[in-house]
């Protein structure tokens, strides 16, 4: 049984027991997350698919931990003009583990 869920404007397909990388949530440490924003199950080729959710279903998760990604370098250059940025940035994240699929 697998999920399609939507969260952080992405798009992630879940099973129970996966543990995925989503965007910044505003949750504790092992607390419990609801993605209510399932956009379709599959349960031994019974395939549900919403418009735009599936009713009822939704996908319980723990949350891992929070932190950040490894930085990347972002570099702005303009030829013949002396103009030069360097910026770096660290983008936030949530691991949680897929714990139940209802629906």
């Amino acid at each position: 049984m697998y999920a399609i869920i939507k969260t952080g404007g992405k798009q992630y397909r879940v099973q129970e027991g996966d543990s995925i990388f989503v965007e910044k949530l505003a949750a504790d440490v092992d607390s419990e997350v609801v993605f209510d924003q399932v956009l379709a199950v599959v349960n031994d080729g019974d395939v549900k698919v919403g418009a735009p959710v599936v009713e009822g279903a939704k996908v319980t998760a723990k949350v891992l931990e929070q932190g950040k990604q490894k930085k990347i370098r972002i570099f702005k250059y303009k030829a013949k003009s002396n103009y030069r940025r360097r910026m770096g940035h660290r983008q936030p994240y949530t691991k949680v583990t897929i714990e139940k699929i209802e629906g």
